[in-house]
């Protein structure tokens, strides 16, 4: 059995006529955490709901365990992969345990019944993220980092082998940043899930990511470890500007840090 999980080959996508992935190539391990990174309308976002084939159009040049995307049924891939949006403010008319039970739909049919093994894969995913305590709320009555935590929540009650993030810290305070975080790589480490993060925070990507892929303008400009990419010119050449590091005290690798603004 291979250890590539899957394999994206000279893929490319186009909104109309406009490029925005360009034969990008990478593969993904088996247990891998790789996070995506790259400026503003690099064409993260798009990559991720192409993997996940929520656009179509690209899923030729994408291979799951060897076999070309387009060979899953769509319920049979949602058993594989589980897109987790960025949390938004729109609201559901669902509690918070409804939601997650949702996540159980590739593991039913039509007219099956909620069973046994459902009930325990939603209080493990309750369990999972800390969410048992306001597991009876609505979801509209949520905080955005409780809100995203929730969407976690579902997508390991799908019990999917593949995570795939968007943005999952973006927009939420310290506190629930480490707390998405902390679930992320415990969910990596004790359950050997596979994830792929868009984030635009590169010092995150540093400590979730084995491996960290940046795009620029659609196309990859660099793969390779966390060490290799916490370096000035590299990520000068990605984000087209200069950076300030310091030394994380418990990783020991580089961190940006801001820089101070003259007045």
């Amino acid at each position: 059995m291979s250890d590539i999980l899957l394999e994206v080959q000279n893929l490319s996508f186009h909104f109309g006529t406009r490029a925005v992935l360009q034969g990008v190539n990478f593969g993904v391990r088996r247990g891998e955490s790789l996070a995506i990174v790259g400026p503003n309308g690099a064409g993260k976002s798009t990559l991720l709901k192409c993997l996940g084939r929520l656009l179509e159009g690209s899923s030729h040049s994408i291979r799951l365990e060897g076999k070309p995307l387009e060979f899953y049924r769509r319920k049979d891939l949602a058993r594989w992969m589980s897109y987790v949006p960025q949390a938004e403010g729109r609201g559901a008319p669902f509690t918070v345990r409804e939601f997650i039970l949702m996540g159980r739909y590739p593991h039913l049919s039509p007219f099956s019944l909620i069973g046994a093994r459902d009930r325990e894969a939603v209080e493990r995913a309750l369990e999972w993220t800390g969410t048992r305590a306001f597991s009876d709320r609505p979801l509209d009555s949520l905080s955005g980092g409780e809100r995203q935590k929730v969407l976690i929540a579902a997508a390991l009650a799908q019990e999917a082998r593949i995570l795939l993030l968007d943005e999952p810290t973006t927009f939420l305070d310290y506190k629930h940043q480490s707390e998405i975080e902390s679930i992320l790589w415990k969910v990596k480490r004790d359950r050997g899930a596979t994830l792929l993060l868009v984030t635009h925070d590169i010092n995150t990507a540093s400590l979730l990511g084995d491996r960290i892929l940046a795009l620029r303008a659609g196309e990859v400009v660099f793969l390779g470890s966390p060490e290799e990419a916490m370096q000035g010119e590299v990520l000068k050449d990605i984000f087209g500007k200069s950076f300030l590091f310091a030394t994380h005290p418990e990783t020991g690798l580089p961190v940006v840090v801001p820089e101070r603004v003259d007045q």
